[in-house]
Protein backbone atom coordinates (compact mmCIF):
# COMPACT_ATOMS: atom_id res chain seq x y z
CA UNK A 1 0.00 0.00 0.00
CA UNK A 2 2.87 2.56 0.95
CA UNK A 3 4.08 2.75 -2.75
CA UNK A 4 0.36 3.42 -3.39
CA UNK A 5 0.69 7.14 -1.52
CA UNK A 6 2.23 9.82 -3.55
CA UNK A 7 1.21 12.37 -0.50
CA UNK A 8 0.28 12.61 2.85
CA UNK A 9 -1.21 15.22 5.39
CA UNK A 10 -2.51 15.30 8.47
CA UNK A 11 -5.84 14.18 8.10
CA UNK A 12 -5.59 12.89 4.23
CA UNK A 13 -4.18 10.19 1.84
CA UNK A 14 -3.20 11.60 -2.03
CA UNK A 15 -3.02 8.21 -3.59
CA UNK A 16 -2.77 6.42 -6.72
CA UNK A 17 -6.11 5.36 -8.65
CA UNK A 18 -7.49 2.11 -8.31
CA UNK A 19 -10.14 0.19 -9.95
CA UNK A 20 -12.81 0.78 -6.86
CA UNK A 21 -12.44 4.45 -7.22
CA UNK A 22 -14.45 4.40 -10.46
CA UNK A 23 -17.73 4.16 -8.49
CA UNK A 24 -18.07 6.71 -6.35
CA UNK A 25 -16.03 8.89 -8.55
CA UNK A 26 -18.26 8.14 -11.35
CA UNK A 27 -21.03 9.47 -8.84
CA UNK A 28 -19.27 12.23 -7.94
CA UNK A 29 -18.93 13.16 -11.81
CA UNK A 30 -22.70 12.36 -11.64
CA UNK A 31 -23.55 14.66 -9.39
CA UNK A 32 -25.18 18.46 -10.90
CA UNK A 33 -24.55 20.02 -7.77
CA UNK A 34 -20.55 18.83 -7.98
CA UNK A 35 -20.58 19.69 -11.78
CA UNK A 36 -22.37 23.02 -11.89
CA UNK A 37 -19.32 24.30 -12.58
CA UNK A 38 -18.33 22.63 -15.67
CA UNK A 39 -20.33 22.14 -19.03
CA UNK A 40 -21.95 19.35 -18.40
CA UNK A 41 -22.04 16.13 -15.65
CA UNK A 42 -19.97 12.93 -16.73
CA UNK A 43 -21.28 9.60 -17.73
CA UNK A 44 -19.54 6.69 -16.20
CA UNK A 45 -18.10 5.89 -19.46
CA UNK A 46 -16.19 9.58 -19.32
CA UNK A 47 -15.51 9.12 -15.71
CA UNK A 48 -13.60 5.93 -16.73
CA UNK A 49 -12.17 7.33 -19.68
CA UNK A 50 -10.46 10.52 -17.09
CA UNK A 51 -9.08 7.79 -14.72
CA UNK A 52 -7.42 5.99 -17.47
CA UNK A 53 -5.81 9.28 -18.69
CA UNK A 54 -4.71 10.42 -15.10
CA UNK A 55 -2.95 7.48 -15.27
CA UNK A 56 -1.44 7.60 -18.18
CA UNK A 57 -0.28 11.40 -17.43
CA UNK A 58 1.02 9.61 -13.82
CA UNK A 59 3.07 7.47 -15.80
CA UNK A 60 4.59 10.31 -18.16
CA UNK A 61 4.59 12.82 -16.20
CA UNK A 62 4.94 11.85 -12.96
CA UNK A 63 2.35 13.35 -11.36
CA UNK A 64 -1.68 13.92 -11.92
CA UNK A 65 -5.08 13.97 -10.38
CA UNK A 66 -5.09 11.93 -8.06
CA UNK A 67 -7.76 10.42 -5.62
CA UNK A 68 -8.18 12.00 -1.73
CA UNK A 69 -8.95 9.66 1.09
CA UNK A 70 -9.55 10.33 4.93
CA UNK A 71 -6.68 9.34 6.49
CA UNK A 72 -8.70 7.55 9.57
CA UNK A 73 -11.50 6.38 7.78
CA UNK A 74 -10.52 5.30 4.01
CA UNK A 75 -13.45 7.08 2.34
CA UNK A 76 -13.27 8.09 -0.83
CA UNK A 77 -13.79 12.31 -1.46
CA UNK A 78 -12.60 13.01 -4.52
CA UNK A 79 -9.79 14.23 -6.78
CA UNK A 80 -7.00 16.63 -6.23
CA UNK A 81 -3.42 17.27 -8.07
CA UNK A 82 -1.23 18.67 -10.49
CA UNK A 83 -1.84 18.41 -14.34
CA UNK A 84 -0.15 19.46 -17.82
CA UNK A 85 -3.18 20.61 -19.53
CA UNK A 86 -4.05 18.45 -22.87
CA UNK A 87 -6.67 20.08 -24.40
CA UNK A 88 -7.14 20.22 -28.23
CA UNK A 89 -6.11 23.59 -28.94
CA UNK A 90 -3.79 24.89 -26.45
CA UNK A 91 -4.27 27.35 -23.51
CA UNK A 92 -2.91 31.10 -24.15
CA UNK A 93 -0.40 30.60 -21.42
CA UNK A 94 0.92 27.13 -22.14
CA UNK A 95 2.94 25.53 -21.84
CA UNK A 96 1.92 25.41 -17.62
CA UNK A 97 1.12 23.09 -14.68
CA UNK A 98 -2.31 23.61 -13.38
CA UNK A 99 -3.97 22.33 -10.00
CA UNK A 100 -7.28 21.33 -9.67
CA UNK A 101 -9.52 19.58 -7.73
CA UNK A 102 -12.71 18.03 -7.69
CA UNK A 103 -14.63 16.91 -4.24
CA UNK A 104 -17.65 14.87 -3.66
CA UNK A 105 -20.34 18.00 -2.10
CA UNK A 106 -20.32 15.90 1.60
CA UNK A 107 -17.10 16.43 2.03
CA UNK A 108 -17.32 20.68 0.95
CA UNK A 109 -16.43 22.99 3.95
CA UNK A 110 -13.78 20.73 5.79
CA UNK A 111 -10.90 22.67 4.39
CA UNK A 112 -9.94 19.25 2.40
CA UNK A 113 -9.33 20.72 -0.93
CA UNK A 114 -7.11 23.39 0.20
CA UNK A 115 -4.95 21.00 2.58
CA UNK A 116 -4.32 18.82 -0.33
CA UNK A 117 -3.54 21.15 -2.66
CA UNK A 118 -1.01 22.83 -0.45
CA UNK A 119 0.71 19.25 -0.18
CA UNK A 120 0.35 18.89 -3.90
CA UNK A 121 2.07 22.72 -4.49
CA UNK A 122 4.85 21.39 -2.02
CA UNK A 123 5.69 18.88 -4.42
CA UNK A 124 5.59 20.96 -7.67
CA UNK A 125 7.79 23.46 -6.28
CA UNK A 126 10.04 21.42 -4.24
CA UNK A 127 9.99 18.15 -5.52
CA UNK A 128 9.86 18.50 -9.11
CA UNK A 129 11.02 22.17 -8.99
CA UNK A 130 8.42 24.02 -11.21
CA UNK A 131 8.80 27.74 -11.49
CA UNK A 132 4.62 28.38 -11.30
CA UNK A 133 1.55 26.85 -11.24
CA UNK A 134 -1.95 27.96 -11.75
CA UNK A 135 -5.77 27.09 -11.59
CA UNK A 136 -8.24 28.19 -13.30
CA UNK A 137 -12.14 28.09 -13.22
CA UNK A 138 -14.93 30.29 -14.36
CA UNK A 139 -16.19 33.29 -12.65
CA UNK A 140 -19.25 32.11 -11.04
CA UNK A 141 -17.03 29.16 -9.02
CA UNK A 142 -16.34 31.20 -5.85
CA UNK A 143 -16.39 28.24 -3.61
CA UNK A 144 -12.74 27.20 -6.18
CA UNK A 145 -11.72 30.92 -6.24
CA UNK A 146 -11.52 31.14 -2.53
CA UNK A 147 -9.54 27.87 -2.46
CA UNK A 148 -7.20 29.52 -4.52
CA UNK A 149 -6.85 32.39 -2.44
CA UNK A 150 -6.24 30.66 0.87
CA UNK A 151 -3.63 28.66 -0.77
CA UNK A 152 -1.62 31.44 -1.86
CA UNK A 153 -2.43 31.75 -5.90
CA UNK A 154 -3.51 35.72 -7.06
CA UNK A 155 -5.88 36.26 -9.58
CA UNK A 156 -4.38 37.43 -13.08
CA UNK A 157 -7.13 39.36 -14.10
CA UNK A 158 -5.10 40.24 -17.48
CA UNK A 159 -4.83 36.00 -17.67
CA UNK A 160 -9.12 35.50 -17.92
CA UNK A 161 -9.62 33.52 -21.34
CA UNK A 162 -12.09 32.02 -23.20
CA UNK A 163 -11.81 27.66 -22.96
CA UNK A 164 -10.90 26.39 -26.16
CA UNK A 165 -12.76 23.11 -26.02
CA UNK A 166 -15.89 24.95 -25.53
CA UNK A 167 -18.02 27.15 -28.20
CA UNK A 168 -16.98 30.95 -27.14
CA UNK A 169 -20.62 31.62 -26.38
CA UNK A 170 -20.81 28.75 -23.93
CA UNK A 171 -22.42 29.57 -20.31
CA UNK A 172 -19.18 28.37 -19.16
CA UNK A 173 -16.26 29.34 -21.60
CA UNK A 174 -14.90 31.94 -19.64
CA UNK A 175 -12.12 31.65 -17.28
CA UNK A 176 -10.48 33.81 -14.29
CA UNK A 177 -6.81 32.38 -14.46
CA UNK A 178 -4.98 32.15 -10.82
CA UNK A 179 -1.24 32.38 -10.62
CA UNK A 180 1.50 30.88 -8.02
CA UNK A 181 5.12 31.30 -8.23
CA UNK A 182 7.68 29.62 -6.93
CA UNK A 183 9.28 32.38 -5.25
CA UNK A 184 5.96 33.85 -3.81
CA UNK A 185 5.38 30.37 -2.16
CA UNK A 186 8.60 30.08 -1.05
CA UNK A 187 7.80 33.24 1.16
CA UNK A 188 4.56 32.01 1.94
CA UNK A 189 5.57 28.90 3.69
CA UNK A 190 8.73 30.68 5.74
Amino acid sequence: MTSDIYLETERLLLRAWRDDDLDPFAALCADPEVMRYFPDVMSRERSELLISKCREKQGSDGFCMAPIEVKDTGEFLGMVGLNRPTYAAPLPFEPCVEIGWRLKESSWGHGYASEAARAWLRFGFETIGLDEIVAFTIPDNLPSQKVMERIGMTRDAEGDFLHPSLPEDHPVALHVLYRLSKDVWLTQVQ
